[in-house]
C-alpha cells in the first residue's frame, strides 16, 4: 500500500478539496452543453446566407408555394433535400430516395414530380407546390378533407405524397372506375395498406368536381 508520508500537511488531499475540484469540473462540462453554447438551426431566411460558403454553389431562385426563395446551393442538391433542409418545408417526405415510393411527390408547374429524382437547379424559376401550399388546417384542399373523412391514412408518412399525386390526378386523363384510379396512383406506396380508403377519397373528390 502506497504511503503518503512524503506529502506535507498543506499538500495532503482532503475530502473538501476533492469535492470542490469535482464540482468545478462538472460545472465546466455542463456549461459546454448549456443552451448558451449550443449550436442552433438557422431560420430559413438566414440559412440562405450560409449557403454562400458552399464550394461550387450556384445561385437559383425557386418559387415555392407562391414565394420566391433566392438560394445558393450545391448543384448536386436534389429538389427534395433543398425543400427539406434548405427551405425547411418538411411536409415532403424522404421515403426510398430512389423514386420508388412516391412519398416525395410535389408539383412543378402543376405537374407531379418525384422530388428525390430531380436536381433543384433544374427548376430555377419554376412554380413549385408542396403539401404546405395546398391547404391549411383552417382551409383544407378538398382532397385533404376527403382523406380525413375516409381515414385514408394510418402512420401518415406517405400521406403528403399520396395527396399531391391525387390532386394531380384530377387534371390527368383517368377512367371513371376504381381500377383506373389505382393505376394512376400506383407510383405511391402505402406500407400500411390504406389503398381502399385512398381510392374512396379520390373518387369522392372526382364526383364532387
Amino acid at each position: 500500500m502506497q504511503n503518503n508520508d512524503h506529502f506535507s500537511e498543506s499538500e495532503q488531499p482532503n475530502r473538501r478539496q476533492f469535492l470542490s475540484t469535482a464540482g468545478t469540473v462538472a460545472a465546466g462540462v455542463m456549461a459546454a452543453y448549456s443552451p448558451s453554447h449550443a449550436v442552433t438551426a438557422e431560420a430559413p431566411e438566414t440559412a440562405h446566407a450560409a449557403g454562400t460558403t458552399i464550394e461550387g454553389a450556384v445561385p437559383i431562385t425557386l418559387r415555392i408555394n407562391g414565394r420566391d426563395y433566392s438560394l445558393r446551393i450545391d448543384p448536386r442538391t436534389t429538389l427534395l433535400d433543398c425543400l427539406r433542409e434548405t427551405v425547411a418545408l418538411t411536409g415532403t417526405k424522404k421515403g426510398c430516395d430512389h423514386g420508388q415510393c412516391g412519398a416525395c411527390t410535389v408539383h412543378v408547374n402543376d405537374r407531379r414530380v418525384l422530388s428525390c429524382l430531380n436536381f433543384a437547379v433544374m427548376h430555377d424559376g419554376e412554380e413549385i407546390t408542396t403539401i404546405e401550399g395546398l391547404g391549411t388546417p383552417e382551409a383544407m384542399h378538398p382532397m385533404q378533407e376527403a382523406f380525413f373523412t375516409h381515414d385514408a391514412y394510418q402512420c401518415g408518412y406517405c400521406t403528403s405524397g399520396q395527396i399531391m399525386s391525387a390532386v394531380a390526378l384530377l387534371k390527368e386523363p383517368c377512367g371513371p372506375d376504381d381500377t383506373a384510379v389505382k393505376e394512376l396512383m400506383s407510383g405511391n406506396i402505402c406500407r400500411c395498406g390504406a389503398y381502399a380508403n385512398i381510392t374512396a377519397a379520390i373518387q369522392q373528390v372526382r364526383k364532387q368536381a
